[in-house]
């Protein structure tokens, strides 16, 4: 992507996200995100230009909530956006922010991302963005069993299995992130025998309603310079939209926002082997089934491969290619901030600051995903270092890329006209039309001279 200017992660900030908080009310779970990113980046709110807001009020059943929590999250009398777009809001508003910066509109944003579903029914307001009749076959929200069923047919109970490992896998991962929700020690046994919802997608397999926020905070190059927390670049990042996907029964429609968001960005910034050149992936996954399946269209392998590595444990923080370190969605959903959460624990990654739950060894590259609506798909890359190349692509203006042009003598004159007293121009002209300039066989215009005009 061709940018303005550079921008980075500068600050990382989340509030404890459990099933229930009654203890506060929206603005003050907002409060939490927003400190503690202030917090860690050394910043006060007075550094901070703009604020981008994000959540599915419909959840809630708030409207424009955005409005009540600026006494929360320090927007009063600041520039503003509200932005929702399903389950990739967190990503959506990622994606923004570093826009909003790298346009060169405002040189600090603040992502917020937040839900409190403990105070409405997320359910009730998915299955009601559908029609009844023409569109039941969703009317189960992200409750289905379609995608399972595939692995099913193709690898039998085998798939079942590996469903339930990478299931086991994440709540290990979020037993080491004090900020994660579900926080449970299960086996795989445990997931085989959880309540079955749609065959073969059981309870355990799916993620919860959880009640928290996240701020993410993005600043120009030159700004984040001068501040005091190390820096993460956003390297680049893509929204993929085909509707055409959207599973209503029949055969699936491939290939699906996921691949086409990775093949896109990878052929961008020049990523051939995902599996080596992308050191941590913190993956949007709603149910163990879906990341069992979009494993493959991310990182571009087939079923088989995926299966194997599930089955060696590859996937995990000790692991060759490690996947939601942090947990996941499965362990943690407060939806507007689901997303922005996996760029904030990517950063994190990056920084070495993730704590328990830190991968081990050194790499560069740091992938986030959201994915939400009908199925579309938002993918950013973040880098630990901006010099190491071809992490920003800087537009140049124009015309500094254009090489200069010659002056022959009728242009000089025309020039000299401009500068010349009205009376003195046609005595200049004469004189500078008598030397025209070597090898150019333009000849001198007769009478008054018009000005030169800008191609």
């Amino acid at each position: 992507m061709s940018k303005n200017r550079p921008v980075a992660i500068v600050g990382i900030g989340q509030s404890k996200h459990r099933g229930h908080r009654p203890d506060i009310n929206q603005v003050e779970l907002v409060r939490e995100a927003v400190t503690d990113a202030l917090q860690d980046s050394g910043l006060s709110l007075k550094d901070i230009d703009c604020i981008v807001h994000g959540d599915m009020e419909l959840f809630e059943g708030i409207h424009q909530p955005d409005m009540w929590h600026t006494i929360g999250d320090g927007a009063y009398l600041k520039s503003g956006f509200r932005i929702t777009t399903g389950g990739t809001t967190g990503a959506t508003i990622a994606c923004a922010a570093d826009n909003l910066v790298a346009s060169g509109y405002y040189d600090v944003v603040l992502a917020l991302g937040f839900e409190k579903q403990e105070e409405g029914h997320t359910t009730t307001g998915i299955t009601n963005m559908a029609d009844p009749l023409w569109m039941r076959e969703i009317q189960t929200g992200a409750i289905t069993g379609s995608t399972g069923l595939e692995w099913v047919n193709e690898f039998g109970e085998r798939a079942e299995w590996a469903a339930a490992k990478l299931r086991v896998l994440m709540a290990d991962n979020a037993r080491r992130n004090p900020k994660a929700h579900l926080r449970v020690n299960i086996t795989e046994q445990t997931v085989m025998d959880s309540r079955l919802l749609a065959y073969p997608l059981r309870l355990l397999h799916m993620c919860p309603e959880s009640n928290g926020a996240c701020a993410v905070i993005f600043a120009s190059a030159d700004k984040a310079k001068k501040f005091p927390q190390k820096k993460i670049w956003v390297w680049d990042h893509i929204t993929t939209h085909r509707e055409e996907t959207f599973y209503r029964g029949g055969p699936r429609k491939d290939p699906l926002t996921q691949e086409v968001a990775a093949r896109r960005l990878y052929q961008k910034v020049g990523i051939k082997n995902p599996l080596k050149e992308i050191g941590v992936f913190e993956m949007y996954d709603p149910s163990s089934w879906w990341q069992l399946d979009w494993i493959g269209n991310f990182l571009l392998l087939d079923r088989k491969t995926v299966l194997e590595m599930v089955e060696r444990n590859a996937f995990a923080i000790e692991g060759e290619f490690p996947i939601n370190p942090s947990g996941g969605v499965v362990s943690t959903n407060p939806i507007g901030a689901t997303a922005l959460i996996r760029v904030a624990e990517a950063g994190l990654q990056l920084r070495g600051d993730a704590g328990e739950h830190q991968v081990p060894g050194k790499f560069d590259v740091a992938m986030a995903s959201g994915f939400g609506g009908t199925f579309w798909t938002v993918l950013m890359l973040l880098k630990k270092e901006l010099e190491a190349a071809k992490e920003v692509k800087v537009a140049v203006p124009a015309d500094k890329t254009k090489p200069a042009k010659k002056k022959t003598a009728p242009a000089k004159a025309k020039k000299a006209v401009k500068k010349a007293k009205p009376k003195k121009a046609k005595k200049v002209v004469k004189k500078a039309a008598k030397k025209p300039a070597k090898k150019s066989k333009a000849k001198p215009r007769k009478g008054k001279l018009k000005k030169k005009g800008r191609k």
